[in-house]
């Protein structure tokens, strides 16, 4: 399906047709409830949180300027809900310990990766990200599969650009360790 520019339909919702609103909530549900489902850890928490979400958003567009892009705006708020269910329920998210083998050879795993044609890429990269958990993942996500940049994942965690970049460049490392693993046998071949 062939979507317009976002703005083209938030105009159409403003103008007062509500319909409008399901080609958004269409162009952005997997990624809403990838989001969601990051931070939440099981299926039924997170499509709740992308379902309150998007009701937010949709009760909350007049107070949308368009200072950013509508994707940074709707995953600010599917961040800040899954934020809010969480310290509700009184859940720890954990982070994964950041002491892990010494011996990641990071170079010769990115070579690798850019070796692998792009669906394989895509897989071996989604296989990763499935073992790891949180923040890490939805870092990950937003940065390399949603090709947003540091300033708009600020935008979207609250984090400040020098922490949104910290905590990147740990997750990556956990990311490479994954790969290092998934991709021994074909490192092998390659290399």
């Amino acid at each position: 399906m062939t979507y317009r520019n976002d703005s083209y339909y938030i105009s159409k919702i403003k103008e007062g047709d509500p319909g409008s609103y399901a080609m958004l909530v269409d162009k952005y549900k997997r990624m809403a409830f990838h989001v969601a489902m990051q931070l939440m850890g099981n299926r039924e928490d997170a499509e709740e949180v992308a379902q309150d979400a998007f009701l937010k958003a949709y009760q909350g567009l007049n107070n949308y300027k368009g200072d950013s892009k509508f994707s940074t705006w709707i995953y600010r708020i599917i961040y800040n809900t899954a934020i809010s269910r969480l310290r509700k329920k009184k859940l720890d998210i954990t982070s994964i310990d950041d002491n892990f083998s010494a011996s990641i050879n990071i170079k010769s795993t990115q070579s690798a990766l850019q070796n692998l044609r792009s669906l394989e890429r895509k897989k071996y990269l989604n296989e990763a990200l499935e073992q790891i958990r949180g923040e890490d993942s939805l870092l990950l996500s937003l940065f390399y599969l949603e090709e947003n940049t540091v300033d708009e994942i600020t935008t979207i965690t609250g984090l400040s650009a020098s922490n949104v970049k910290v905590k990147l460049h740990r997750a990556r490392k956990k990311l490479y360790g994954k790969l290092e693993i998934i991709l021994q046998g074909e490192m092998k071949m390659i290399l």
